[in-house]
């Protein structure tokens, strides 16, 4: 796991473009593992600009999300295939049905969630996986308890989850109890994880996360026995580090050759 401290959002924006878009440099069909937290929106906003700019194409590339709320109407403003397109499918040239989601609308919904992750496999599973980190510890809607060995699969939301994304909707009541996601063994399928954290209220997950013990109690944590992670994060998010001091020297003391 590589930690990166950074002083603030846009720094953090700027390197997780760079990652992306150099991987579609190389990989134009490159297959991409999109994020819906609102800590990634900064993110697209900067992949918006460099498309725009001419500097990136994702014409050949494919996106999964990473979960869904059940129970919203196709047409709700919060539903994540709703969020993803009017914060970055509908701003760039990816083709029609490059980028889907876990159907939280299906009347099976395991056998949604067990479709969902035959088409990641058979799509060549996901090249860079976007990942943000709630405040205790969740990645996904993988909650404090899920295993880490889970597919896709229905969860049922916290209380804290719910609170946390009730200012997307009018009140905590309208925010759906079940949720749909990748569970947190097909998260770590994906080749690269790439995390944003930034802000004071991450500090005590993104801990955890990084420095405490793999556990179901902390289901972030599973990314430290992935091969290839990086961990964006800025001066806030990364405040109970023990060893930012570290982390800050090892990647000033980079190879300029050596990227994310």
């Amino acid at each position: 796991m590589e930690v990166v401290i950074l002083s603030n959002g846009e720094q953090i924006a700027a390197l997780a473009a760079d990652v992306i878009v150099r991987l579609l440099a190389q990989e134009p069909d490159a297959v991409l593992g999109l994020a819906t937290g609102s800590s990634t929106l900064g993110v697209y906003a900067e992949l918006i600009r460099r498309f725009r700019d001419g500097e990136v194409s994702f014409a050949r590339a494919r996106g999964f999300l990473l979960d869904e709320y059940v129970g919203l109407a196709a047409d709700h403003p919060q539903r994540y295939r709703s969020v993803i397109r009017r914060e970055l499918k509908e701003s760039v040239d990816f083709s029609p049905g490059a980028v889907t989601g876990p159907d939280g609308t299906a009347d099976d919904i395991r056998a949604a969630c067990s479709s969902y992750e035959e088409t990641i496999v058979a799509a060549g599973g996901v090249d860079l996986q976007l990942l943000g980190i709630g405040a205790d510890g969740h990645i996904g809607f993988n909650e404090p308890g899920s295993s880490l060995a889970s597919r896709t699969r229905i969860k049922t939301l916290t209380e804290q989850t719910r609170s946390d994304n009730a200012r997307f909707f009018r009140s905590t009541d309208e925010v759906p109890r079940h949720v749909l996601t990748q569970g947190l063994g097909t998260i770590s399928a994906a080749r690269h994880l790439l995390m944003v954290a930034t802000g004071p209220a991450k500090a005590d997950a993104v801990h955890r996360m990084v420095e405490g013990p793999v556990s179901a109690a902390c289901p972030a944590s599973v990314l430290q026995v992935h091969p290839h992670v990086s961990v964006l994060l800025d001066d806030a998010a990364a405040a109970r580090l023990e060893l930012a001091g570290y982390y800050r020297e090892t990647y000033a003391g980079k190879p300029s050759w050596q990227t994310l």
